[in-house]
């Protein structure tokens, strides 16, 4: 390892109402001193960890790493929206390319922060933010409760859009038609949304 890597404290989340995480205060707890420490290439625990700390450490490190395209996006959104565009800047504070940067500050800006699903990543909402409101609702609920994969809910919506774009199924219910067609504006894909 290289010494002029700089390790920093493990952050601590919690879940919100939400089931989001969010930042715990200053106070640490045990099992948070203990957790570990981290720098862009490595982790490293601080002394022994029990098997419930490693757990939680575990859930700190993975809703860091589901959560990081969305704040990066809002994040985004936030300063163009305040001073204008500002993707060569922030490409070189995040280490993100320009384009990485403006198709998450996009896939955010499609899905208010009450239809974003903690359940189905970042690359399942990416598919459907070209999609309505109210499509979206359908297929995230869909996706999550029949734990579609990102094909897997990749190859339902192409099955939708061949089957004229009807919405999705959900178990048990019978599927309908639907009006108006949705362009991606990054890639020209058509879908139908209701």
């Amino acid at each position: 390892m290289s010494g002029s890597l700089s390790a920093v404290k493990l952050p601590s989340f919690r879940s919100s109402a939400e089931g989001t995480p969010e930042r715990i205060g200053t106070r640490r707890s045990t099992a948070e001193a203990r957790s570990g420490s981290l720098s862009k290439v490595f982790w490293l625990p601080r002394g022994e960890l029990g098997h419930s700390d490693w757990l939680a450490t575990g859930r700190r490190l993975g809703a860091i790493g589901r959560c990081s395209q969305w704040w990066i996006g809002d994040w985004v959104r936030y300063g163009t929206g305040r001073w204008g565009e500002k993707y060569a800047e922030a490409a070189r504070v995040t280490g993100y390319d320009p384009a990485s940067l403006r198709n998450m500050a996009w896939v955010a800006s499609r899905f208010d922060t009450s239809l974003r699903n903690d359940k189905l990543s970042w690359s399942h909402h990416a598919l459907l933010a070209p999609l309505g409101p109210e499509a979206q609702r359908e297929w995230l609920q869909r996706a999550s409760e029949e734990r579609l994969s990102v094909a897997d809910l990749r190859t339902e919506l192409r099955a939708a859009r061949k089957d004229g774009g009807k919405k999705p199924r959900t178990p048990g219910a019978a599927t309908k038609g639907s009006a108006g067609l949705q362009v991606c504006p990054r890639c020209g894909h058509s879908l139908r949304a209701s």
